[in-house]
């Protein structure tokens, strides 16, 4: 349990760098359609040095959500999760140039006290598998996920940064939902399971939304989006469908810290437009 949530923080350390490296790529980038599901403009990304760095710290969080995910409810996992956007503050702070307040600090405060009361309530991972209806529900909405993006990539420039959060965050949830659906990982099974498609296509189509949000917006108006379509959902999903379940007496302490880290996290939307952006560079 202890190493899970550990996971889980170190994950979430990794993705919340992760996004402003990325952000400050994305904005360094040639402009690229508008569209939300620009994959151009995630080539373009790709030669800045930064976006790349923040690529290699995305896989190493992916690697230790992965461990977290084995051990711990996926609400769990996700609340932790949720802390990133209070790693992309502190972080945005100092490599964008903006001052945190009293009370973005304060929202920080929240994110920790809330894990910290996870941590004691959570229990194990449930023991359920997911029925093939659920796989197949996981499929169809990665998909959804590039509609999505193309819907919100004609939103004005806040809004837009918002919803292809959002639109990345339940891409980052069918990856979370996925990997618990994915229980057998010989050849075989994996290749006839719909889980296991729905975890590239809906990891690859988070990538390209969350790049889209922060080529314009926001940096943590784009990651609080994203905070409430992973946790909320796949959190769902766990209780209801897989069997996750908290200490035994310690249902409340657990819905309060749930939503303790989540509220935290949503607090820091209202920070952080960074300015404007910096002049695009031509490679």
């Amino acid at each position: 349990m202890v190493v899970g949530m550990l996971c889980a923080l170190g994950a979430a350390v990794c993705f919340g760098i992760a996004s402003v490296f990325q952000a400050v790529a994305a904005r360094a980038a040639t402009p690229g359609s508008g569209s939300g599901v620009d994959a151009r403009l995630l080539m373009r990304a790709l030669r800045q040095w930064r976006y790349v760095a923040g690529l290699g710290l995305d896989t190493a969080g992916f690697a230790l959500e992965l461990v977290a995910l084995r051990v711990l409810p996926i609400y769990a996992v996700g609340a932790a999760l949720a802390a990133s956007l209070a790693v992309t503050a502190v972080a945005a702070a100092r490599m964008l140039k903006v001052r945190l307040r009293g009370v973005e600090w304060a929202a920080v405060a929240a994110v920790c006290g809330g894990l910290g009361m996870l941590g004691l309530a959570s229990g194990r991972e449930g023991d359920g598998v997911g029925s093939t209806a659920l796989r197949w529900g996981v499929l169809a909405t990665s998909f959804a996920v590039l509609g999505l993006g193309v819907i919100a990539g004609r939103l004005p420039d806040r809004a837009r940064a918002a919803a292809l959060g959002f639109g990345a965050g339940i891409g980052f949830g069918v990856v979370e939902v996925s990997v618990r659906l994915v229980d057998d990982l010989s050849p075989g099974a994996v290749l006839s399971n719909p889980a296991a498609y729905a975890l590239l296509i809906g990891g690859g189509a988070a990538f390209l939304l969350l790049t889209s949000a922060l080529q314009r917006g926001s940096v943590t108006a784009a990651t609080a989006g994203m905070v409430i379509g992973e946790t909320v959902g796949p959190a769902l999903v766990g209780v209801i469908a897989l069997g996750d379940r908290t200490r035994p007496g310690l249902a409340p302490l657990a819905f309060a810290g749930f939503a303790l880290a989540v509220l935290g996290a949503l607090a820091l939307a209202r920070f952080g437009e960074g300015g404007a952006p910096p002049e695009p560079e031509s490679a």
